[in-house]
């Protein structure tokens, strides 16, 4: 954000002053682009992932579970994730706008692929997909708390599978 790398890793307690110092810009520069600091802390997050698309192009479970377990295994993707997970206590105006704008598109994508996956037969007829996605979800987070942060995508994936196999 604002050319510099690591802007994004500003704690979410900084100020809108703090920001615009460390990305080297005013404050009324920082207020041009982000109308409050929930805008632009949502535009850090979108930012770290490389603005993903709103609602992803999901093919399969396996490109599914693939590509949750890549996420997961970058270092930098597990540090932001644990920040936002911590934050979400104390300033949950941020955590709802995340849902809103790219949160609820990726679950909606995902349920997707697991109704698709059940219709198939690759997930039993009578699973709720809902619930699929909560705990697959709880797992991802689960990961993020008690699995180093060297682990590979090929260990996150297999560690997904394991709770989807169980599931």
């Amino acid at each position: 954000m604002f050319g510099r790398p690591g802007v994004w890793e500003v704690p979410p307690a900084a100020s809108v002053e703090q920001i615009a110092k460390r990305a080297g810009v005013t404050r009324a520069t920082v207020y041009r682009r982000f109308p409050d600091k929930t805008r632009l802390l949502i535009a850090a997050v979108e930012s770290a992932y490389g603005t993903p698309q709103p609602v992803p192009e999901i093919p399969d479970l396996d490109f599914l579970i693939g590509a949750w377990a890549a996420m997961i295994a970058e270092p930098r993707h597990r540090r932001l994730m644990r920040r936002l997970l911590g934050v979400a206590e104390d300033e949950p105006e941020p955590a709802r706008v995340y849902h809103e704008s790219l949160g609820r598109g990726r679950d909606d994508a995902r349920l997707a692929v697991f109704e698709q996956a059940r219709e198939r037969g690759e997930l039993p007829a009578d699973c709720d997909v809902r619930v699929l996605l909560d705990i697959l979800t709880g797992a991802a987070w689960q990961h993020l708390a008690a699995h180093p942060d060297t682990d590979t995508p090929a260990d996150v994936k297999h560690y997904l599978r394991a709770v989807l196999h169980q599931a």
